[in-house]
């Protein structure tokens, strides 16, 4: 072998040997920042009260329609729909046509109403 193909073999050789350190570091670090930044996410959502209108209160069924914004920590746009919600106590306090801001989340595989208040 020639002096230049000898070069070419150690420059060959230092490439792909740190590639895959390069590869990996690029990659172990990532999904750290983007679970951390998930973690934090819907916290910082989740203090976000939604705009909305009550359409129905159903106080046997312990449900709540609501005609409502964009709900940013769930990630779903403004619709009308039927939430179960977190205490039925909650139902005592609205009637329908009342505007409202809520909280919504998910929990057990249903959308839950977890605070509603008089909007202002």
């Amino acid at each position: 072998m020639n002096s230049k193909s000898v070069k070419a073999m150690l420059i060959l050789s230092a490439v792909l040997a740190g590639a895959p350190a390069v590869h990996a570091s690029s990659h172990g670090s990532a999904p750290m920042i983007k679970d951390d930044a998930k973690k934090e996410m819907p916290a910082a959502a989740s203090g976000d009260m939604t705009e909305g209108e009550i359409r129905k209160v159903d106080m046997d069924a312990k449900k709540i329609t609501i005609k409502h914004g964009d709900i940013k920590n769930l990630d779903m746009p403004g619709m009308t729909m039927v939430f179960q919600v977190k205490d039925p106590a909650m139902l005592e306090k609205v009637k329908a046509g009342d505007k409202v801001r809520f909280k919504a989340e998910k929990a057990g595989g249903a959308i839950v109403v977890t605070d509603i208040q008089p909007a202002k």
